[in-house]
């Protein structure tokens, strides 16, 4: 596209590069637009996607931006990032106040995208700014180095990890620094970040310098950190029959440590897409891997489970839910190749297999040990509720 893009006026945006921030991202600087808009198409959100999708419709009127001043080297910033997000260029007729102008807009190159409701920056912004933003870093940091149609299969794992960053620094979960040393401007220096590996995962090496104890910097250091994004858990609990479900399925990681018992129990666990709460998350994953509808989502413990080379976090909840015999029974997303059995047993029973070490995953352990704890109140409000008067 850089050729052609030096023979026309400009670039037209009317999704997600309309949006400052992330523009500032893609380009490195900030970029003023100017008013424009394309007759004949509409916008609307891409149904499952962070962006937005725009289709000819006859009597409608794409309303959007034009960069009037991109240098060639910007266009192929551009180019770079539309392959990753997986648009393709295409010359347009735009109508500005000085008149009809030619520029190039990128359309979605996947035609397997549905149309979802009609497209509106600021319910973007709101939901999806910070974490495309976030996630636009780590996809110019690419720019030149890393093929941009390798970086879109990889594209939605990116946005998990975006979503991480925009938690981390917003200090979710974060519980305050009254013990432990609260960090400030300059205790950390990095010199250097290389993504070495990047799949569904990856790990990034830093040199970097930190603050010690004493007031002094340290020596340099090379550290790695395995990526794999923030990830919600939750434990299915009926308190009025005192069960727990429990979910079992191979897992790689006690498999390549040569466990011979590479079936684990856990609790419901996923990702958080990019975009999605820690809540949503947890409920979305106990739908697809338990086929359950929680009635209420419990807070328990939200933590870093392997800080010293995972760059990843945990929040952990109770799911209040309805466990009859038959919510028992295998699941999980035949398209994520996951096949899951869940069991429905006692609490007694949970305990007896955590204090045998048959229950062995941190997760599931921390919260056999919140619940225990908890369990009286939960029962409690359980069985006032099944007291109150209808209307109460």
């Amino acid at each position: 596209m850089g050729r052609a893009a030096l023979a026309v006026s400009g670039f037209f945006f009317y999704g997600t590069l309309c949006h400052a921030p992330l523009r500032r991202v893609v380009l490195g600087r900030d970029a003023k637009l100017f008013a424009a808009r394309l007759p004949g198409f509409a916008v609307s959100w891409a149904e499952g996607r962070a962006h937005a999708l725009v289709q000819p419709e006859n009597g409608a009127t794409a309303e959007g931006g034009l960069l009037a001043d991109a240098t060639e080297g910007e266009a192929a910033l551009l180019e770079y990032y539309g392959a990753v997000i997986g648009h393709e260029p295409h010359e347009v007729t735009v109508e500005t106040e000085a008149g009809p102008v030619t520029a190039v807009a990128w359309f979605p190159s996947r035609e397997r995208w549905q149309a979802g409701p009609a497209w509106r920056l600021a319910d973007w912004a709101g939901r999806f700014g910070a974490v495309v933003t976030a996630t636009a870093e780590e996809v110019m940091r690419g720019f030149g180095a890393r093929d941009p149609g390798g970086m879109a299969l990889r594209y939605p794992m990116m946005l998990i990890r975006g979503g991480a960053r925009v938690r981390a620094r917003a200090g979710t979960g974060a519980g305050g620094s009254v013990l432990r040393r609260h960090a400030s401007p300059g205790d950390v220096v990095t010199s250097r970040v290389e993504e070495v590996y990047s799949n569904y995962f990856a790990v990034e090496e830093f040199d970097l310098r930190f603050r010690r104890f004493d007031g002094e910097m340290s020596p340099e250091v090379d550290r790695a950190v395995f990526i794999s994004g923030d990830a919600a858990v939750v434990l299915p609990y009926d308190p009025v029959r005192d069960r727990v479900l429990l979910i079992e399925q191979f897992r790689m990681g006690a498999y390549a440590r040569g466990d011979s018992q590479p079936w684990l129990l856990e609790a419901v666990a996923g990702r958080v897409d990019g975009g999605e709460t820690p809540e949503e998350a947890a409920v979305r994953e106990a739908r697809e891997e338990a086929g359950l509808e929680l009635q209420a989502l419990i807070p328990a413990r939200h933590y870093y489970p392997s800080p010293a080379a995972k760059g990843e976090y945990l929040y952990s909840y109770v799911g209040i839910a309805d466990l009859p015999d038959a919510a028992a029974g295998l699941g999980g997303l035949p398209s994520e190749t996951e096949d899951i059995r869940a069991h429905v047993v006692t609490f007694e029973r949970f305990q007896q297999l955590v204090e045998s070490g048959e229950a062995n995953t941190a997760p599931l352990v921390i919260l056999a040990e919140w619940l225990a704890r908890n369990r009286p109140r939960l029962r409690a409000d359980a069985k006032a509720r099944e007291v109150a008067p209808r209307g109460a």
